[in-house]
């Protein structure tokens, strides 16, 4: 018996519309599975839901952090797998929703035991990265750990900064502690049915992207990144500021070209999306579902209505 369903999918496939469409025919609560919605004060690139969306189903693991911190995929973990108790004690779904591929991973599969984060080590990296650029330190990434550069975009800061933290602090290369192992899937999550919303066309799906980048610009991006800024305790090194959108509009706000954002955010968004693709492809045990298809929300819904029913 599932304790808990999964309901993943790439951005602007249409996870809340299903989310929301179920808790109409369910006593759930849904914790959010996003590496930005966590952070306060953070709303509009992040397609945070609304505080009616909120007032209506309980949201878990939204604004409980200052974009100052950081949230890893172990915390994340632990955090949803105690909401899924808690949940399921108040007698309701616990439904995990997102697109944070890694945070999927951490819960069903458990995570390669390395070096917890070094803030000196990796302070050190992000002076290196403003005084030469990410892709010079993808080079030495690439001479140290070329597989793990390999499969690493030049400009994926955050990637390549964690792959050089763990190399620098332990010696051992990140595909190195990849290949000895030492995670154990988490017996209760790995067995939690997973929900894809997949388009089959990616055309449908560059054109939600499209409209969602440009609503979001119009909502007022620039502005909500332009207060970020001002606060003087942020760069661009957190974890926050390079979620996608806000790092974006810090370079583009840095550089004084407000014109190549929407172009640089459509692009970024898009990169996104064929990862998130490419992961739940990987899983031969999720349950698809096309969401560019006729009806796709009302098939999701009864799907996973039927997989509630076996838990």
């Amino acid at each position: 018996m599932s304790a808990a369903i999964c309901l993943a999918g790439p951005t602007a496939a249409g996870k809340t519309a299903v989310a929301l469409a179920l808790a109409e025919r369910l006593p759930l609560e849904i914790i959010s599975v996003d590496s930005a919605l966590v952070y306060r004060g953070m709303d509009i690139a992040t397609a945070k839901p609304s505080a009616a969306e909120r007032a209506a189903v309980p949201h878990h693991l939204i604004d409980i952090l200052d974009p100052r911190e950081a949230y890893s995929a172990a915390r994340f973990a632990a955090d949803a797998q105690r909401l899924v108790v808690e949940i399921r004690q108040r007698g309701r779904l616990p439904l995990l929703v997102g697109g944070t591929m890694l945070y999927f991973k951490a819960l069903r599969e458990g995570l390669d035991a390395m070096p917890a984060a070094d803030a000196e080590v990796r302070a050190a990296i992000d002076r290196e990265a403003a005084a030469l650029g990410w892709p010079a330190l993808h080079a030495e990434l690439a001479r140290v750990d070329p597989a793990t550069a390999a499969r690493l975009a030049p400009a994926d800061a955050q990637r390549i900064q964690r792959a050089l933290e763990v190399w620098r602090a332990s010696g051992r290369t990140l595909s190195d502690w990849h290949a000895q192992g030492g995670a154990r899937p988490p017996p209760a999550a790995a067995g939690w049915p997973l929900v894809a919303l997949e388009p089959q066309s990616r055309a449908w799906l560059h054109g939600r992207i499209a409209e969602r980048f440009d609503a979001m610009l119009a909502a007022g991006l620039v502005d909500e990144v332009k207060a970020l800024r001002a606060r003087g305790d942020l760069h661009p090194g957190l974890p926050a500021m390079r979620c996608v959108g806000y790092r974006q509009a810090w370079e583009a706000l840095d550089s004084g070209r407000l014109d190549g954002l929407r172009a640089c955010g459509l692009a970024a968004t898009r990169q996104l999306a064929k990862r998130q693709l490419t992961w739940l492809r990987a899983s031969p045990e999720r349950h698809v579902i096309a969401c560019d298809a006729d009806g796709a929300t009302a098939h999701a819904v009864g799907l996973l209505m039927d997989l509630a029913g076996r838990t």
